[in-house]
């Protein structure tokens, strides 16, 4: 095992001297450059494919990210457990800090990440999970955006002739459903699926996404036509035939290629913040679905549903990192949002009739 105590003999043991390709991946994400390298040219070639909204010309770059394909490392470190989001159980994320440094290691797969404000480095089986590498390389843009005085939402955006309507819904609400559905329309461009930004700047609201696409489970594909080619006929079939509540509580994520699926233009990076959506609405309620102007200083328990831990991965300006004990502050987000209409869906899940007073109330 080998024993580390800095960024650089943590950089070191990560990367255990390999050679990395001469190929680089250039990633342009609102006034953001980064850069991907690997000693892996098919994990730089399945990037590219991902990435190729934002991809960008070489020149210099903001951010420097390094993805080593190799054994999992074996280090003499004792890791400490991520406290969990309330709602959320089991083991997902461990992690050690050192005086200028933060490694994290992914428990289910035993990938290992190095934070630090020169050096970033993914290790381990990134092929296999490449979905960690694609969010490490998003919290990166997501570390740059909160450096800057952006608040991280947990909630999915959507552009509308140039302005954004922010949905965010409790554990399982259909946030992502919704808002895939809401695509299917024209003049609507995604932003986010469920890491929103927004910053208030002087006399309006910027919101922003991050290059992530949307990641979504069984039950939003199934009922949605254009989503279908994501699974074959058979086992649409049998997911159809799985008791709605089953179906609707199935974890099984698959990645939507916008703009294989919606064409290109689909894709917007950031646009001034319309209104926000709170879906409020419970599965096993027989009421209609209402949908109504809501008050976030007097219904702080809405902003539950809005507010988003950054989690492990995030590093200030100052080099120091989030503790997984820090509370999440209400008053910057309802500064952030003071003006904005924000809106909460309650009674009954009913997508078509919350599509028809979104567009009648919110986009009129």
């Amino acid at each position: 095992m080998n024993t580390v105590h800095d960024a650089a003999s943590l950089a070191q043991a990560l990367t255990g001297g390999v050679a990395l390709a001469a190929t680089r991946l250039y990633l342009q994400t609102g006034a953001c450059r980064l850069r991907i390298r690997s000693n892996s040219k098919p994990l730089l070639e399945h990037l590219a494919h991902y990435f190729a909204h934002v991809a960008t010309s070489p020149g210099e770059a903001d951010i420097e990210i390094i993805a080593i394909e190799r054994d999992e490392p074996q280090l003499a470190i004792d890791f400490i457990d991520w406290k969990r989001e309330p709602g959320k159980t089991g083991r997902k994320d461990s992690y050690a800090d050192f005086p200028d440094a933060r490694l994290v290691r992914k428990v289910r797969t035993g990938m290992l990440f190095l934070q630090s404000q020169a050096t970033r480095i993914a290790a381990g089986a990134c092929l296999r999970h490449d979905n960690q590498v694609i969010n490490f390389i998003s919290a990166q843009y997501m570390n740059w955006l909160q450096q800057r005085g952006w608040l991280i939402c947990h909630a999915a955006g959507l552009v509308n002739n140039g302005r954004t309507l922010g949905l965010a819904g409790f554990s399982g609400g259909g946030k992502s459903t919704l808002m895939l559905r809401l695509l299917d329309q024209p003049d609507n461009r995604y932003l986010s699926n469920d890491r929103l930004f927004i910053r208030r700047d002087d006399d309006h609201v910027q919101a922003a996404g991050i290059p992530k696409l949307p990641r979504i489970n069984p039950g939003t594909i199934v009922h949605n036509p254009r989503l279908h080619a994501l699974i074959d006929a058979a086992e649409r079939e049998r997911l159809l035939a799985l008791p709605p509540q089953q179906l609707w509580d199935l974890e099984d994520k698959y990645d939507v290629m916008m703009n294989e699926v919606y064409g290109p233009g689909k894709i917007a990076q950031d646009a001034p913040l319309q209104a926000f959506l709170v879906l409020n609405w419970q599965r096993d309620s027989s009421e209609p679905t209402r949908l109504q102007r809501v008050d976030l200083a007097q219904r702080r328990e809405l902003l539950g549903a809005i507010m988003k831990s950054p989690g492990p991965f995030l590093q200030r300006s100052d080099g120091s990192f989030l503790q997984d004990d820090e509370p999440l502050a209400q008053q910057p987000y309802l500064e952030a949002l003071r003006g904005i209409p924000v809106y909460e869906a309650s009674g009954g899940v009913d997508f078509d009739a919350i599509q028809k007073h979104i567009q009648r109330t919110l986009w009129a």
